[in-house]
């Protein structure tokens, strides 16, 4: 049997589409948002899980909307907090084969098909990212917007990797082989940043005016030591 590949192709572009149209719709209206990303399989009573909450509601009292994949695990923890604070709280589920449910903390529910569709919702809406630990997942969002400034087809965005011990070994994997075989400049590695509290997040955050000034911060978001 020979597959008519272009007909089959053609096919797509529609339901691609009505899924562009179905994110812009949605999230259009929404003011500032930081993303957060996160592994699926850090539960409750997880360190992790219960600083993402804590982060997720305390940006939420500073007024800012907290998107996630609105899976379980870090994303239920950081919308969990979000909408405990009253904030926004925004879920970008993605279809997969084992079923991934959307979390019962979400304000403004989407579903998608396609990861690309979902990824550009992402850098489109939200003003900054906080990475927690997690999987391969939350590898690809970390490094689709590490590219996309890298690049220059997003301006530059804070970017924090939340958990140094986590984190520290791929850093240094990054500076010591690609920095160090040519793979990517030297500059590449100001894309990113890392820390260990909210207090140190905020620092981050701060410098492309997002966040308050040093005072401010100490008052609204104290420390959250891991």
């Amino acid at each position: 049997m020979v597959v008519n590949r272009g007909k089959i192709e053609s096919m797509l572009i529609p339901k691609i589409q009505e899924e562009f149209l179905k994110g812009f719709e949605a999230l259009h209206e929404l003011g500032a948002c930081v993303a957060m990303f996160g592994g699926a399989r850090f539960g409750e009573g997880s360190p992790y899980y219960e600083q993402a909450r804590e982060m997720g509601r305390r940006f939420a009292q500073m007024g800012y909307g907290v998107i996630t994949g609105g899976g379980p695990g870090i994303m239920e923890a950081a919308n969990r907090g979000a909408k405990e604070a009253g904030g926004v709280s925004v879920g970008l589920n993605i279809k997969l084969p084992h079923e991934q449910h959307p979390n019962p903390y979400i304000d403004v529910s989407l579903e998608f098909n396609y990861f690309f569709v979902r990824k550009l919702m992402f850098v489109k809406y939200s003003h900054a990212f906080l990475i927690f630990p997690g999987g391969f997942g939350t590898l690809d969002e970390m490094f689709e917007v590490l590219t996309l400034v890298q690049t220059g087809k997003s301006t530059p965005l804070p970017l924090v990797l939340y958990g140094s011990d986590y984190w520290r070994g791929l850093e240094s994997w990054l500076k010591e082989t690609l920095l160090a075989q040519g793979a990517i400049a030297p500059n590449d590695c100001d894309f990113w940043a890392m820390a260990d509290s909210m207090e140190e997040v905020c620092e981050v955050f701060k410098r492309f005016d997002l966040f308050p000034k040093t005072d401010e911060i100490k008052q609204i978001c104290g420390c959250l030591d891991l």
